[in-house]
């Protein structure tokens, strides 16, 4: 398989209609030709993340965040006075890795509308975007689910997602109407609002959202922005693997520590 054919066939199910117009998808960098070797799915293309590809002897970094979204001015080596960006297109130049990147085509998908609410055991009944149309590929997932408090629903997602989130709400508050939108919550608490929701599990929302959607009565969880997307990277493997490439040669990145919340004692 060579890595047009990759990018071909993961675009024919993530399509790139579904991807909002100011997005980056698809091949970003790398040769079209090339056989593929290997493919390791992270989150997020960066240096670290093209080094493991090599150590793994993959040529494919697939990622669910683009490299880019505007190409940076140049491309060279790591330098603090360029963006990041600059110097993984270098890299992956340099080192022969393809970078392939599917986001908000996949935020989109069917299989992303499942994929959070599962690891809860809950079943997504619609898209947040299209909640009257089941079918229709969409961001965010409606569910429904036996009541519930919003603290016990808190430890759940914290176990579940291995992270400590930012809760808003009366930890008493019982809840059964939860939605689900990986990444920026953004506007989209308007859209849970008018869908009944009664609590909203994202990656980050910023202060007055929050504030504002927790007095007008709904919960809101933020778990960060990369917790509540590092399950996609589930989804780039299984669907390498159901175009072709040998299980054996797909990998899946674990997340690294990025940011850190201290607790007492961890300087002492």
């Amino acid at each position: 398989m060579l890595v047009r054919d990759l990018e071909s066939s993961l675009l024919a199910r993530f399509p790139r209609r579904d991807a909002e117009a100011w997005d980056h998808v698809g091949l970003s960098v790398g040769d079209p030709d090339a056989k593929v070797r290997g493919v390791l799915c992270s989150l997020d293309a960066t240096l670290d993340s093209l080094h493991a590809a090599c150590s793994l002897g993959c040529n494919v970094l697939l990622t669910h965040h683009p490299v880019y979204i505007s190409a940076p001015d140049s491309f060279c080596p790591p330098s603090a006075e360029r963006p990041s960006s600059s110097a993984v297109v270098y890299e992956a130049v340099r080192l022969g890795v393809s970078v392939i990147s599917l986001h908000t085509n996949l935020d989109r998908s069917h299989e992303a509308r499942a994929s959070l609410p599962g690891l809860l055991g809950m079943e997504a009944r619609s898209s947040l975007e299209y909640p009257s149309d089941p079918d229709a590929t969409g961001l965010g997932s409606l569910c429904a689910c036996d009541p519930i408090t919003l603290g016990d629903l808190a430890v759940r997602l914290r176990d579940s997602f291995e992270t400590a989130p930012t809760v808003w709400g009366d930890p008493k508050m019982t809840v059964s109407r939860p939605t689900f939108l990986g990444g920026s919550l953004g506007d989209f608490g308007e859209l849970a609002v008018r869908a009944g929701a009664d609590v909203v599990v994202t990656g980050e929302v910023g202060y007055h959202r929050a504030q504002d959607l927790s007095l007008r009565g709904m919960g809101v969880v933020a778990l960060g922005h990369d917790r509540s997307e590092q399950p996609f990277c589930s989804i780039l493997a299984d669907a390498c693997v159901s175009i072709g490439v040998p299980a054996e040669h797909v990998y899946v990145n674990p997340l690294p520590t990025q940011w850190w919340v201290p607790t007492q004692g961890d300087f002492a």
